[in-house]
């Protein structure tokens, strides 16, 4: 499915990708050519970032166990980078360059690589500690939070090192969506609640640069609180269940699945459906470590209740519980993306509508749409109805924007 009818699928490159990684070539030269692989927080960020043909991000795993046994080679070739496939050339990628600010410091001197870092064209944030589960030796299995914290990973952000960061990001990458995202706080006699960690970034953030912001904690006790998130102006939220199938869910998210439960995961993703705009809610899950059964249910209820889905291909990152698992075999994930395309499009969940938030971690609703082989006529409307939404929403955020602009 790579090529049909000798024309490349880049769909199914990017999941095919994630599943085996890629081999680097002598001719490479990623230092002086590349985004410096940053293993961020939770790890699927461990690869290399590169654009794909039909502008597809990805985040290609570079040393997890199964690389060695990959298929792709990655060429430098007459200044230009290329993929091949058993000695066969594919395509000609594009890798983005390693931002200039990361090497510039705050005014307190922590240098911007550390507060933020670019996943595909959007700006993701990590502001507070280590998810609490760590210190319990409960954390998720596939998780490497406890490894980077502290390496390339800022302890402590301060509001001000955050909004200078992503104001330099903003100016050198052009992003328009910022994501913050917390760990578990919830654990033992802790009564922290996410939201009151991460809420004294998002007015700051948001209200002097104007862009999207979206935040993924674990669901608050009191969801009202979600009330007040959009009133703040926040524009996504998501909520990562991981897993559809209780049974996994308790033996590789042991904190998690006791302390939390996906149910109150399912609650929060039905309430802020209601409370958010449509398309401004997601539920992520990780594929490849449940049945394709199980994660096409996942898909289901979370569009039954007006969110899109968010998936995740199993990445066995080094240092992690599940380092020696096995990555999932491509074919079997394609079922999965195809579905969560067509879900969406078929009960009218938008996606793709904020304008360049091309996510490298993940194969994104839209991209789903390289799987889909028949589309009938109603289908086609539903799609073209998608679309209009995405340009008129892109129009109204980029007169916001300029507004906001001319006004600051």
């Amino acid at each position: 499915m790579l090529f049909q009818n000798n024309k490349l699928n880049p769909g199914y490159l990017k999941l095919d990708l994630y599943c085996r990684g890629i081999k680097i070539d002598s001719s490479c030269e990623l230092v002086k050519d590349a985004r410096t692989v940053l293993r961020t927080r939770a790890g699927l960020g461990s690869g290399l970032e590169a654009v794909l043909p039909g502008e597809l991000y990805t985040n290609i795993p570079l040393e997890e166990h199964f690389v060695p046994q990959t298929p792709y080679l990655l060429k430098k070739e007459n200044g230009n980078y290329a993929i091949y496939r058993d000695g066969k050339f594919v395509c000609n990628i594009r890798l983005p360059k390693r931002p200039k600010f990361y090497d510039q410091k705050t005014s307190s001197g922590k240098l911007m690589a550390s507060i933020g870092v670019m996943q595909g064209t959007y700006l993701g944030i990590y502001p507070t500690e280590a998810c609490g589960y760590w210190k319990e030796d409960s954390n998720c299995k596939f998780c490497s939070v406890g490894l980077n914290l502290g390496d390339k990973d800022a302890k402590e952000k301060s509001v001000q090192d955050v909004l200078e960061t992503v104001i330099a990001a903003r100016e050198e990458e052009k992003i328009t969506f910022v994501h913050f995202n917390t760990g578990t706080y919830q654990v033992g006699e802790c009564p922290k609640v996410e939201l009151d960690e991460l809420e004294p970034y998002l007015t700051p953030v948001k209200k002097e640069t104007g862009l999207l912001v979206g935040v993924q904690t674990p669901p608050a006790p009191d969801l009202k609180r979600y009330d007040k998130l959009r009133d703040i102006g926040v524009d996504h939220v998501s909520f990562c269940f991981e897993l559809w199938n209780d049974k996994i869910l308790h033996e590789l998210c042991p904190g998690k699945a006791t302390v939390i439960g996906k149910k109150r995961y399912l609650d929060a993703i039905e309430y802020c459906a209601k409370v958010f705009k449509p398309g401004a809610v997601s539920g992520e899950i990780i594929a490849g470590l449940e049945s394709v059964e199980d994660t096409l249910a996942a898909i289901e209820w979370i569009t039954d209740h007006g969110a899109f889905p968010t998936i995740c291909i199993f990445r066995p990152c080094v240092g992690t519980k599940l380092q020696e698992w096995n990555s999932p075999d491509t074919d079997e994930m394609v079922p999965i993306f195809r579905r969560m395309y067509e879900s969406c499009i078929e009960k009218s969940v938008p996606i793709g509508i904020a304008p360049n938030a091309n996510v490298s971690l993940v194969l994104l609703p839209r991209e789903g749409r390289y799987f889909v082989e028949q589309r009938t006529i109603g289908f086609r409307m539903k799609e073209a109805i998608n679309n209009t939404l995405k340009y008129l929403f892109r129009g109204y955020f980029h007169t916001r924007l300029w507004l906001h602009n001319v006004s600051h």
